[in-house]
Formats: structure tokens, C-alpha cells, sequence
């Protein structure tokens, strides 16, 4: 009797044991509400989810447009040769910092070797000249020759002087002394980074070729272009704010202006291209596409949510809003518009309050289950 006692006790002291530690294990918890859970502090379903406060921004004008990041041709320089040669030595590579007046390329270069000729010829025939027509004024004063002897050689003189200056101007173009060679200099106009390189060592290279030789930006200048669709034409004004968003960088907005609007619609796609000025934050690159939303111009805010915060059911749209910490509770809420990110919200939450942002799907299956 006193064994079976004994044993009984025993049972029971297990069975409440371990209904008291797993209880204490529990990742998640039923409350009262069949809309609310409950998580324990060391539940691992928190490595799952992300909370973050609402947050207010100005309410778009348009849906988000279609765009892309480009250079800003304000600080960028597209060079090519201003002679026909060959190239002998590249200095500068796709992603080097260069300097104005650092050397990009050498090149062994017959056309600036025959402008070289033409200058010195052009110099000695001066030279030569300017002598003819001093003995001219000699000769005049002392009624040797002619008067129209002089005249003729002070012609001379002025032809030859046009010659030089003409050679003179055209060294000065190419950047070239008249003491040089051949070998021509190519030198970077800006400061900024090399982002092109359509040359290679013995190359030749041309004065009408299609393509520049060297493309030099600054990468802290950008612009962002719009092809924008007739009928939203009417929504964009120069000086107009917006936001940027770029799939490199999903969490993160980036903000511009309208700079200018083009003067036609094109035919063919029946868009207008608009150039915006942006804060790049050293993150963005030429060529990346966009996301741009025009910004209300009245200042009007709107509650902004991540599309993974939402929960669909039918008709309509849920999230888990924090009530306490590990305590969440699902909220109906309205939507004012919805994009390929973000939603905007009508009514249901306040800024502020904070939210599931990731894992929202996967706190509804806990409530499913402990339904």
C-alpha cells in the first residue's frame, strides 16, 4: 500500500514538473484575444522577425516612374585625340583617380611631327622675311629701289607673320611646344575618376573615331533621368522633390530634385525625359535602374510600410502591431496606395507605434495554430 502510494506521488510530481518546464519553453503563447501572441523572451521566432517604428513620409504624387542614374555631364569628360597616331603608352586604367593635367596616354603621333615642321618652317621663313624687309627700308631711304620694292617685301613680311601665328595656333591647340616631337601627350582635363577605356597600347588612333578614348567622372555627381509618360506631365515642375530607390539597395530612399524637363514629347514612346540632381551618399553608380516617386508639392504625409509587413486575407490587409515587448497583436488596417515595396496607409496605425516588418507571415501561421 505504502508502494503504490509512494509511486502515485512520485507520477504526479513528474507529470507536474514537466508541464512546468515545458510551459517555460513554450516559444509562443495563446492570450485571451484570438488575435494577439505572446512570445516568450528567449523565443527563437525572434531571429525571425524585425519590429520598426512607422514612419511618416510626404505623400507621393505619381506611382513610383521608371529611371536610371547617369553621369552628371557637368562633371564628367568624354577625350578624344585631336591627331591621327598610335598608341605607345597607356597611364591610366578603368578605376583610377586621376587628376587635371596627369598624363592618360602617350602616343607616337606623324601628323603632330609634320604640324612641329610646319611651325619651325614657319618660324625661319618669318625670320628671313623681317630681314628682306629691314634692308628694304635701307635700301628705300638711300633711293636705291623703288618704293613698291619695299612695298612688295613689307607683304612678304605680313604673309609670313599670318603663316606663323596660324602654326602657332595650331600647336597651342594640341597642347604641343615647338621645341617637342612627335609624341603626343594626352591629359586629363578634370579631376575624377576613369570609368572608360576604349584604347590599348599600339592602337591606332583617329580624330573622327566614334567613341572617346578615356571617360573621366566624379562619382559624387550623378544625375537621374526619367522617362516620363505624357499624361503625368502635368504632376512634375522643376524644383520638385523626390524619392530614389534602387534595387541594391531595397531599405534604403534616396532623395533628388527635378533640375530640368524636356522640351518634347517623343514620338515614338510618347515620354518626356526629365534630368533630377540626387544625393548619391557615395552608394549609387551610373547606369543603375530606378524607382522615382515625385513627392506631393503640399507637404501632405503619409504612413509608410515595407510590403513584407502586411498580411492579405480576402479583402483585406492586416499587421502585427506591437503592444509590449513579445507581445503582438494583429490590426486591420487600410490601404491609400500600394507599390512594388512599399504601401501607404490610410487609417489603422499611428506614427510611431511599432510594427513586424519581416516575419509578419510567419507570426500569422503562429496564431493560426494556436487558434
Amino acid at each position: 500500500m505504502n508502494r503504490t502510494l509512494f509511486a502515485m506521488l512520485l507520477a504526479f510530481s513528474i507529470a507536474i514538473s514537466f508541464s512546468s518546464h515545458a510551459a517555460e519553453k513554450a516559444p509562443v503563447k495563446r492570450t485571451s484575444a484570438s488575435d494577439e501572441v505572446y512570445l516568450a523572451p528567449n523565443s527563437p521566432q525572434f531571429a525571425n522577425l524585425k519590429v520598426e517604428p512607422v514612419i511618416e513620409i510626404t505623400a507621393p504624387a505619381t506611382e513610383a516612374l521608371n529611371g536610371k542614374i547617369t553621369f552628371d555631364e557637368n562633371y564628367t569628360a568624354r577625350i578624344s585625340s585631336p591627331v591621327l597616331g598610335r598608341a605607345v603608352s597607356i597611364r591610366a586604367q578603368i578605376g583610377d583617380t586621376v587628376k587635371a593635367g596627369q598624363v592618360l596616354m602617350i602616343m607616337d603621333s606623324p601628323e603632330l611631327g609634320s604640324a612641329l615642321a610646319d611651325a619651325r618652317k614657319a618660324d625661319a621663313d618669318l625670320q628671313l622675311k623681317r630681314k628682306a624687309f629691314e634692308r628694304t627700308n635701307l635700301l628705300l631711304g638711300g633711293g636705291v629701289i623703288a618704293r613698291k620694292d619695299q612695298e612688295s617685301s613689307q607683304a612678304d613680311l605680313s604673309q609670313a607673320e599670318a603663316e606663323a601665328q596660324r602654326a602657332d595656333a595650331r600647336l597651342k591647340s594640341l597642347g604641343a611646344q615647338r621645341s617637342g616631337n612627335q609624341s603626343y601627350i594626352l591629359r586629363a582635363p578634370i579631376t575624377g575618376v576613369v570609368v572608360d577605356r576604349q584604347v590599348n597600347p599600339s592602337s591606332e588612333v583617329r580624330p573622327d573615331a566614334t567613341t572617346p578614348l578615356f571617360t573621366i567622372t566624379n562619382p559624387d555627381h550623378l544625375w537621374a533621368s526619367i522617362d516620363l509618360p505624357e499624361l503625368d506631365l502635368g504632376k512634375i515642375f522643376k524644383g520638385q522633390h523626390l524619392s530614389i530607390q534602387v534595387d541594391a539597395y531595397p531599405d534604403e530612399v534616396f532623395s533628388g530634385t527635378v533640375e530640368s524637363i524636356g522640351v518634347m514629347v517623343d514620338p515614338t514612346t510618347r515620354r518626356v525625359t526629365v534630368r533630377c540632381s540626387l544625393q548619391s551618399k557615395g552608394k549609387l553608380k551610373p547606369e543603375m535602374y530606378a524607382r522615382i516617386t515625385p513627392l506631393n508639392s503640399k507637404n501632405i504625409k503619409v504612413i509608410r510600410l515595407p510590403n513584407t509587413a502586411l498580411i492579405t486575407e480576402g479583402l483585406y490587409n492586416y499587421v502585427f502591431a506591437e503592444v509590449s515587448p513579445g507581445h503582438f497583436k494583429k490590426r486591420r488596417i487600410s490601404l491609400s496606395s500600394q507599390e512594388r515595396d512599399f504601401v501607404t496607409v490610410k487609417n489603422g496605425l499611428s506614427v510611431g507605434e511599432q510594427v513586424i516588418t519581416t516575419g509578419a507571415i510567419l507570426m500569422n501561421s503562429e496564431l493560426a495554430v494556436s487558434k
